[in-house]
């Protein structure tokens, strides 16, 4: 009997757990092949709730957060410890996910290698070097690195074929985040400890942690959101702060005295969905939860100056206010009615990015791979 062919599956954020955890769930039923799963830790406790949650344990566990990593750190050391951790498994494939230094590098790794490399959320652009960044360079120098190319949206494989991927390398599954939703969604769900909801008073979600925002820009943004807390004081605002010394310092110096924002620690995925669930709408500058909240009628204000997730714009389910405090104010408040058209619009408006089979879809695009279907016709296979 042929034994089953490695695949190595990689991540080191949250988001990226997040996504691949449905990913992993679906290699293991495989008969053909073997997930081998490698947490590099580029984000520790963050990613470790994704994976508690999804009862996933690495089978490598690289370890790598330290206080105060740069991107350098970051970076070489990914690379010295994938390159050894690829020599030991001889995997016949590498997943990496999104647009992470954990996934560039990893990709890059593979590429020394001669190992394949699938790319899951493949395509995503905003064509801005710095926004978001590092992530936009990410995943255009992933690209041309990887042999699969699994795209969320058409318009996500029209960037690819613009850049020169081959059609036959790119598959549109929908986004493995709303695969990961609805199955969190099955479980059950409890808000985070400490936290007192009132059940009569509107719930606004934020989050905010990119690096284009800080500085000038989360000023603004938290300028705007103090403004509405102040003006209507019954409606309660859920802040979790990321715990970066530059979101957490400027947040608790502008918020921490209202009343109705309630500054928490990082929340885990469990209660993130729960507190999604119960919110009016979400203010974030995440690109995982521009994809999650249509799939809950939840309505999302974009703190970006640009999106890669643009369909979700084009849909009516997001709104691009960037950062700029009148907006931004002028938005909320349009969004505090949900009786309003535009808050109907938005909160009715069908999710862009999937119906929940995306990881099959994937797995299935590997099984062909493996056997050789379209293999010959590519152009990586001489």
């Amino acid at each position: 009997m042929e034994s089953k062919k490695n695949v190595m599956v990689i991540f080191g954020t949250r988001p990226e757990a997040i996504k691949l955890a449905p990913v992993l769930k679906e290699l293991e039923k495989s008969t053909s092949m073997k997930p081998v799963s490698v947490a590099t830790a580029q984000h520790r406790g963050l990613m470790d709730q994704v994976l508690d949650f999804f009862n996933i344990q690495p089978d490598f566990d690289l370890n790598l957060m330290k206080p105060n990593q740069d991107l350098f750190y970051t970076m070489t050391e990914c690379l010295n410890r994938i390159k050894d951790l690829i020599a030991e498994v001889q995997p016949s494939l590498l997943v990496v996910q999104g647009d992470t230094t954990t996934a560039f590098t990893a990709a890059l790794a593979a590429f020394y290698h001669k190992t394949p490399v699938a790319h899951v959320e493949a395509g995503l652009r905003t064509y801005y070097k710095y926004s978001p960044f590092p992530e936009e360079m990410n995943r255009r120098l992933i690209s041309p690195l990887a042999e699969l190319h699994f795209a969320p949206t058409k318009a996500a494989k029209s960037n690819l074929l613009r850049e020169g991927i081959s059609e036959n390398s790119i598959s549109v599954t929908g986004n493995t985040s709303i695969d990961a939703l609805l199955l969190g969604c099955t479980q059950k769900l409890h808000p985070p400890r400490n936290l007192i909801l009132s059940e009569e008073a509107p719930l606004i979600i934020l989050t905010l942690h990119r690096r284009e925002n800080f500085g000038a820009p989360l000023t603004e943004i938290f300028s705007a959101i103090k403004k509405f807390a102040i003006k209507y004081s019954h409606v309660q605002i859920v802040y979790p702060v990321h715990p970066n010394p530059n979101v957490k310092e400027t947040a608790h110096s502008l918020l921490k005295n209202i009343p109705n924002i309630s500054l928490i620690e990082p929340v885990d995925y469990k209660e993130m969905l729960y507190l999604m669930k119960r919110s009016q709408f979400i203010l974030t500058d995440s690109g995982g939860i521009q994809e999650e909240a249509p799939s809950l009628g939840k309505p999302v204000l974009v703190l970006r100056e640009s999106t890669e997730r643009a369909e979700a714009v084009e849909a009516g389910c997001a709104y691009l206010v960037g950062h700029h405090s009148e907006l931004i104010f002028r938005m909320m408040e349009t969004l505090l009615d949900k009786t309003s058209q535009f808050y109907l619009n938005m909160s009715s408006a069908k999710n862009p990015f999937g119906d929940g089979t995306a990881s099959q879809k994937i797995i299935n695009r590997i099984e062909h791979f493996f056997r050789g279907v379209e293999r010959n016709k590519l152009p990586w296979a001489a």
